[in-house]
């Protein structure tokens, strides 16, 4: 059973990650990705995150669900954060266990593409100037990624 949640509060990444192997003799793997707010080359003071309450938690549990029959995992957890996140802070965390490495980085990879691509949140950009971006749009690249797992864009 995966472990799911969205979130305004930072998150420890090792130990989340730590976690999944805890007390566990047949892991063999624990493979994580934290994606970080990035400063755009100093032009961005934030990044406001939105979701859809319910929604997203559901969206983020299915695509765990999916990575479970795709793979024999041992835990899988994603947390997601949501508000206003500040360049140099954590957004998301993927963290996979597996008895075999190879399996876990698979399914770590492949969680992060459809997570880039189903879950409902959505991103805008307070800039350092003090205005304020438009909502950011979906990237094509983001869709060739999770393409590659045979995902479909919600």
């Amino acid at each position: 059973m995966a472990t799911v949640r969205v979130q305004s509060e930072d998150f420890d990444a090792g130990r989340e990650a730590a976690a999944l192997a805890a007390g566990r003799r047949d892991v063999g793997a624990v493979v994580s990705f934290v994606g970080y707010c990035r400063d755009e080359g100093g032009t961005l003071a934030a990044l406001e995150l939105e979701h859809y309450p319910g929604m997203a938690e559901a969206e983020m549990a299915s695509v765990a669900a999916e990575a479970e029959a795709r793979w024999p995992l041992l835990g899988v957890t994603a947390i997601h954060r949501y508000g206003r996140i500040a360049p140099g802070e954590q957004i998301v965390l993927v963290a996979v266990a597996a008895s075999h490495r190879g399996e876990a980085f698979a399914a770590a990879e492949m969680l992060m593409d459809y997570l880039k691509t189903r879950a409902p949140f959505w991103k805008r950009a307070h800039l350092a100037d003090g205005t304020v971006g438009q909502w950011v749009e979906a990237k094509a690249s983001d869709d060739a990624s999770a393409a590659r797992w045979g995902a479909a864009r919600r």
